[in-house]
């Protein structure tokens, strides 16, 4: 029934419609379900290639258990503003947690930038992080670090003294910059070798076809970052005026 938890039955025919190949909106709509339900479900138990109904029911029920072995500690779902539903928030903070993490961030990592991004301010403080997330200080301190290095955050005090984490609007087009540097590096190296191993050989061969891959991708790439910039920027100076 929409709204409801998803049962073992429609679990095994989110399994079939993957296995026939069917979008997520599709599964949804047989199910009469939501889209964000069905691929929320679908992401959070080992994505389209590797969902199985049995394990992602079971996953659910431990889930829903230790939800209620922690309601008697008085954890609470954070206010929501604009009378958003704070059980369907938290619920897609852990599909956009799952996303970061298959891109390849740590777990704690992408908890945090998954908190940052559905504010509303974009920001947040230590404090804030730490009762959101239900952890330490010296963890949010040390996964902070860890984004600071990686561009992904940056911090400033408020005007009472307090650090605050932001993600930035240009976030996303200065990690493709610096994926498309590390590919050209990665590019340059694989043509190295085609001078140490002999240019008419196989393995030359390869690494050559590797570093031209790489030289393709990578140009492509960054020029679609640069042009899809201009283009939001544009858009926004405006929607500004």
């Amino acid at each position: 029934m929409p709204g409801g938890r998803l049962t073992q039955q429609e679990r095994q025919q989110i399994a079939l419609g993957l296995a026939d190949g069917l979008a997520y909106a599709e599964i949804a709509r047989r199910l009469d379900r939501p889209t964000s339900t069905v691929t929320r479900e679908v992401m959070r138990n080992g994505g389209s290639t590797a969902y199985r109904a049995d394990l992602a029911h079971r996953a659910a029920e431990r889930r829903a258990q230790r939800r209620r072995q922690a309601a008697p500690r008085g954890r609470q779902a954070p206010p929501q503003a604009d009378g958003r539903d704070a059980e369907a928030v938290r619920e897609y903070e852990e599909l956009f947690t799952t996303v970061l993490m298959r891109s390849g961030l740590p777990k704690m990592m992408a908890r945090v930038m998954a908190c940052l991004y559905t504010a509303d301010s974009g920001s947040l403080t230590a404090s804030e992080l730490v009762q959101r997330l239900q952890v330490s200080p010296a963890t949010i301190s040390k996964t902070i670090a860890f984004l600071e290095e990686q561009t992904l955050v940056r911090r400033e005090r408020d005007e009472r003294r307090r650090e605050r984490y932001f993600v930035d609007e240009d976030l996303w087009y200065q990690s493709i910059l610096s994926s498309a540097r590390s590919n050209a590096e990665l590019a340059e190296t694989a043509r190295q070798g085609v001078g140490v191993l002999g240019r008419d050989s196989p393995a030359a061969a390869r690494l050559e076809n590797v570093a031209r891959f790489l030289d393709f991708v990578g140009e492509s790439i960054t020029r679609a970052a640069q042009q899809a910039r201009e283009v939001l920027y544009a858009d926004a100076e405006t929607t500004d005026r």
